[in-house]
């Protein structure tokens, strides 16, 4: 379970994020969806630790953020905005670096690397330099070093950005078949399709408050719209947030 309680984030006099407060539960996903600079990425670093909040706290599976930070990591995937990854190593060495990075060595090192390979079908990208790899191809490696220390929350921030149908569509049955297992997944994305299809639980975001919160078709009721980037449209542009 991922939780941010009363969190706020100050950089200067610009507020990213004010008195935001959301849980993400076990067995579902929940989206942050929100305009450009509502604070959606600012949260997620706060969260897994790339930031510190100016007041309120954050707490992966109870553990507080700040208190706590490398325990509460160990709980944590994190699947980054970008697909950074260092070109002279296989798909397979980037994996096991960030394998290496949650402490694991010796033969629980190799199945988890044999096991996420596997599970990711990567056996034939997985013995070649990352250099020239396609979007696609990256972005499994990138989910690979996010789950290979089969943590029980998951964090993603617009993970289909820049990606081709296939590789879309790989990346949401990988979600919900985590979910399926039980798992924490919190993700902010763009697409309303998306959203829609796959979450539970959506968190609206704007100005750096939280403005609603419910399921897709609980926004669209709230809201009185049909489908959900119409309802999103109408929620944001209100002067005063609600809240399902």
């Amino acid at each position: 379970m991922l939780k941010v309680d009363n969190l706020s984030k100050n950089f200067g006099d610009f507020t990213a994020v004010e008195s935001i407060s959301f849980e993400a539960k076990d067995g579902e996903i929940t989206g942050i969806l929100g305009p450009n600079g509502a604070g959606k990425t600012t949260c997620l670093r706060i969260l897994y630790g790339l930031l510190k909040s100016n007041s309120g706290a954050a707490f992966i599976d109870d553990i507080d953020v700040a208190q706590s930070p490398i325990e509460a990591r160990k709980s944590l995937g994190i699947f980054p905005d970008q697909f950074g990854m260092s070109e002279r190593l296989t798909a397979r060495e980037q994996i096991e670096y960030f394998a290496q990075m949650h402490g694991l060595t010796g033969k629980a090192l190799k199945e988890a690397l044999d096991r996420v390979i596997d599970d990711l079908d990567m056996s034939e990208i997985a013995d070649r330099k990352t250099e020239g790899f396609s979007q696609g191809q990256r972005m499994k490696v990138t989910l690979a070093q996010a789950l290979v220390h089969r943590p029980q929350n998951l964090v993603l921030d617009e993970p289909t950005r820049g990606l081709d149908v296939m590789s879309t569509r790989l990346l949401r049955e990988q979600l919900l078949t985590l979910k399926q297992q039980g798992h924490c997944i919190l993700f902010s994305s763009h697409v309303m399709q998306e959203v829609a299809a796959l979450c539970d639980k959506v968190i609206v975001v704007a100005k750096g408050k939280v403005v609603a919160q419910g399921s897709p078709q609980q926004l669209c009721d709230l809201a009185g719209k049909e489908q959900l980037e119409d309802a999103f449209v109408a929620i944001i542009g209100s002067d005063e947030g609600v809240a399902a």
